[in-house]
């Protein structure tokens, strides 16, 4: 049991793939969830911001459900908690949502009981609960983290970074499911691109370690997701154009969609402003989110 009886978690959205980096790469972001935890009769879920209307206040909440799998791993039964929720992460549009729940009911249950679970643990469990590690692990670790998987076993890199460079992202009024998302990629690629893929990908952690940001136009160029998600956003062409030509160094589409992504050391109000404009023009209402990178990842404080 937690020394403290009360304690907030705080945890960051994510954008994932960045382009070329499919399901392998993935960036914390300055826009949280926070949930106050407190010691009560029985489990309580009470949900603001982000999904108060839809998201269920039962043990099939996404929180609720990575607090039964990590009170599992840690061989304890699920605590009475109070759950006071404060989501700021938009669902389904691709800014890690889902992974954002996942870790903050791991995250609950673990420091309820002291913390016994390692940070490999957590990383897994929240795998496990995702599919894939691209939005847990920098949503754990902050960063932009190089993530694979191996013999069924998480592994994360965390790469710093820079502060520089900020995030412009335009967020859709429709939300775009991953099922959806996923079901329109093929099954198979060239040789070509899977080459051009992977150069790219090397790219993006090459230009980030050697301030090389004017290669991330090339390294978030994909050919193995964006041309098949892409048709499924109105306008997403015309608004990944409109960022480069108004001084973002890269665009791509946030994780599976509907939002769209851009990176930029400079002329943030412009890039906005463009993609903004160009979403418009093509029937995509939405709005823009100017966002630092988060550094740090999840965060727990105790009251």
């Amino acid at each position: 049991m937690s020394a403290n009886e009360s304690f907030t978690i705080r945890v960051p959205a994510t954008t994932a793939n960045l382009g070329s980096g499919f399901d392998c790469l993935g960036l914390a972001l300055g826009l949280y969830n926070t949930i106050q935890v407190a010691r009560a009769q029985a489990l309580e879920l009470i949900v603001e911001g982000e999904g108060a209307a839809n998201l269920p206040r039962h043990a099939g909440n996404r929180v609720a459900q990575a607090m039964q799998r990590a009170c599992e791993a840690i061989g304890k039964p699920v605590p009475p908690l109070r759950l006071r929720m404060r989501n700021a992460i938009p669902l389904a549009r691709g800014l890690g949502s889902s992974a954002a729940a996942a870790v903050s009911g791991i995250l609950a249950a673990n420091h309820w009981y002291g913390d016994p679970l390692s940070p490999a643990d957590l990383l897994r469990l929240a795998t496990d609960l995702e599919g894939h590690p691209d939005n847990v692990a920098p949503a754990l670790l902050g960063g932009l983290c190089v993530v694979i998987v191996d013999e069924g076993r998480p592994l994360a890199v965390k790469i710093e970074w820079p502060p520089a460079l900020r995030c412009i992202v335009f967020v859709p009024d429709a939300p775009l499911s991953t099922t959806k998302a996923r079901a329109v990629l093929p099954a198979t690629l060239t040789r070509a691109d899977a080459v051009f893929n992977v150069g790219r990908a090397v790219l993006w952690v090459a230009a980030l370690t050697q301030t090389r940001y004017e290669l991330l136009r090339l390294a978030t160029q994909d050919r193995m997701h964006q041309p098949y998600r892409s048709k499924l956003i109105a306008g997403f062409d015309e608004v990944v154009a409109a960022a480069l030509q108004a001084g973002a160094r890269g665009a791509f589409l946030s994780g599976a969609g509907s939002s769209i992504a851009a990176v930029a050391d400079g002329a943030h109000a412009q890039v906005a402003g463009a993609m903004r404009r160009a979403a418009q023009a093509a029937g995509l209402p939405g709005t823009v989110l100017v966002l630092d990178g988060e550094r740090s990842g999840a965060r727990i404080d105790d009251a």
